[in-house]
């Protein structure tokens, strides 16, 4: 079996295309643009290339867009302090306070600091007790698995009712908000960790995987079902001769050959990621103003196709 690819960045830019618009839209219609505020603190190398990634499509998406630096031993009040200062800015609309902070500093206070309905990154404790209760139409939905829905959509259809969804990893982040939107939908969904017993026969048993663990090529080959569809979340850094390259956590070849449709790394989710986080800060400006949430990223025709390709 060769896999079909499924094509984040194309999806991704989609999506992007449909926010840029939407935000014209507003702007024209109110005034009003929507405005991203970011918080990234320290000088770590992949934090400032993921913050300027966010700040340069927001800004081509007509956003609004203030960025905040503190230094690396800034305090956790220089940084709270930071966090209100958007929280009370009305042409603010989204807030991302860019993980993972330095050492020392409190980072579920911090984020818990962001109000709920500036709080794009889903991370909240209103925004993750409305998606556990199923109302996502009132929660920001954790980008990286609002994402990994789409894609699946892409793949699947819209209906994902009936299968058995396995999730390798439980964060906050994406592992228990990723089950929650599978369960939405309609799933059974079992969620395997670093304590689960027997994780190849779990994860031969799924439908959909999606793997976020940090393990580099952790799931192999013979642990995809045939016919299943793989969503690679991880991003991890190999060295081999004095190379490095960008793996997942799924040996993407051998995976492929079993699996019916699988996102590559990069150019899988990660794009998806960026683009969610748009469409939530979309979504909060149209909150802020008490206009219904924008028809951008809804229905299955938006679903793209995805490309076949013998991996």
């Amino acid at each position: 079996m060769n896999a079909r690819v499924i094509d984040g960045k194309v999806f991704a830019a989609r999506l992007t295309q449909d926010i840029a618009q939407a935000a014209g839209d507003l702007a024209a219609r109110t005034g009003t643009r929507p405005g991203l505020g970011v918080v990234l603190v320290g000088e770590d190398a992949a934090s400032q290339v993921y913050v300027r990634t966010k700040t340069r499509q927001a800004e081509a998406c007509g956003f609004h867009s203030v960025q905040a630096n503190l230094a690396a031993d800034a305090s956790q009040a220089e940084i709270l302090a930071q966090v209100e200062a958007l929280n009370a800015d009305p042409a603010i609309h989204g807030i991302l306070v860019q993980l993972p902070l330095p050492k020392g500093i409190d980072a579920d206070k911090v984020t818990q600091a962001v109000r709920a309905e500036k709080d794009v990154d889903g991370f909240h404790y209103l925004n993750i007790g409305r998606l556990g209760a199923g109302k996502q139409d009132q929660a920001f939905v954790p980008c990286t698995p609002a994402g990994c829905m789409m894609l699946l959509r892409d793949a699947l259809g819209a209906d994902l009712s009936g299968r058995h969804a396995v999730i390798l990893g439980r964060s906050n982040i994406v592992g228990k908000p990723m089950a929650q939107l599978l369960l939405a939908a309609n799933c059974t969904v079992t969620i395997a960790h670093s304590r689960s017993a027997d994780l190849p026969a779990l994860c031969r048993a799924a439908d959909i995987l999606v793997a976020a663990v940090g393990r580099p090529e952790l799931v192999r080959g013979d642990w995809i079902k045939p016919g299943a569809v793989v969503i690679d979340v991880g991003i991890n850094r190999l060295a081999s001769g004095g190379k490095s390259r960008l793996v997942g956590d799924v040996a993407y070849d051998e995976a492929a050959a079993q699996a019916q449709a699988i996102t590559p790394v990069p150019g899988g989710v990660g794009p998806m990621t960026i683009a969610c986080l748009l469409l939530n800060t979309l979504r909060a400006a149209h909150r802020h103003l008490n206009l219904p949430d924008p028809a951008v990223g809804t229905g299955t025709a938006f679903a793209p196709t995805t490309t076949e390709t013998n991996p």
